[in-house]
């Protein structure tokens, strides 16, 4: 008999967040250590199933012998670290990030930020003298594009392109200021290589995309989430097991989702999954 190799146990690093010693495995991020110690680090770029594009830098902490705060999301621990996640220079540049994403888009319906703004001190409106409003995009019947609401976090095209759904439909157009999430060239969505996964909506963090009911019923004041419930069940398109889970709002389903820990979907449907449920039901009054 030939002996099978044990794999190697999975070694530990110890790091010190605000004073406390914490364990985690190798390979894991700063952000990683912060959550397994229950400390609250905002973020708006990161998403579970994505890799980190350190964005938003919303989730920076300081870190001794580091000449500039580093971005939580995306950097590896390493033995020895002491962190602070929570001083006076880390606040101070979570707000002036909050104030400027504020600033430069509507985060009316983006989860948490709100409670963001209290807890660091943020005024809102400081920065948005003189903003215009991008008008939403309406060119089909299955979601809409809200750019207004857009911070260039780059889960879109993360989504849509290499990392998961590999159609490219969507990428970021233009330089500087005029830099903005767009197809090719510009094209209305139902011209584009799209092929109505939504894949995009499930990671877009502000609300930028977002399926056409949630759109229509927010617009009218009849989205109310408290009301929703929440049911995962098993997709019944095809054989491959995708796990659906659905938003029901007094009697409706008003959206479908996927869990992000999910092994076979990771959060991801394609349009039957995501979109295909509608016949099921008339669509409820607006």
């Amino acid at each position: 008999m030939t002996d099978t190799p044990l794999p190697s146990p999975h070694r530990m690093v110890e790091v010190t967040i605000d004073g406390e010693p914490v364990r985690v495995g190798a390979g894991s991020t700063l952000l990683d250590a912060c959550t397994s110690r229950g400390r609250e680090t905002p973020t708006l770029c990161y998403g579970p199933t994505l890799e980190p594009r350190s964005a938003c830098r919303v989730c920076v902490v300081e870190l001794d012998g580091s000449r500039v705060l580093v971005p939580s999301c995306s950097r590896i621990v390493e033995p020895g670290m002491v962190v602070h996640t929570d001083s006076e220079r880390v606040r101070h540049a979570r707000r002036m990030v909050l104030e400027l994403l504020a600033g430069a888009a509507d985060l009316s319906i983006t989860p948490s930020v709100e409670a963001w703004m209290q807890d660091y001190g943020v005024t809102p409106d400081r920065l948005a003298v003189g903003r215009t409003a991008i008008p939403p995009k309406v060119d089909n019947e299955l979601y809409v594009r809200d750019y207004d609401k857009c911070i260039l976090c780059y889960k879109c095209v993360d989504a849509c392109g290499e990392q998961w759904q590999g159609t490219f439909a969507i990428t970021v157009a233009g330089r500087g200021e005029a830099a903005h999430i767009s197809t090719e060239w510009d094209a209305p969505l139902p011209d584009s290589a799209c092929v109505y996964c939504g894949n995009c909506i499930a990671v877009c963090p502000t609300g930028a995309l977002v399926g056409s009911i949630e759109f229509e019923m927010r617009a009218d004041g009849a989205w109310v989430e408290e009301r929703q419930q929440q049911t995962t069940t098993v997709c019944p398109y095809c054989g491959v097991g995708c796990n659906l889970t659905l938003h029901v709002q007094d009697g409706h389903i008003v959206k479908v989702s996927s869990p992000s820990d999910h092994e076979i979907t990771h959060g991801n449907l394609c349009i039957k999954g995501r979109f295909g449920w509608q016949h099921v039901q008339p669509r409820p009054d607006r």
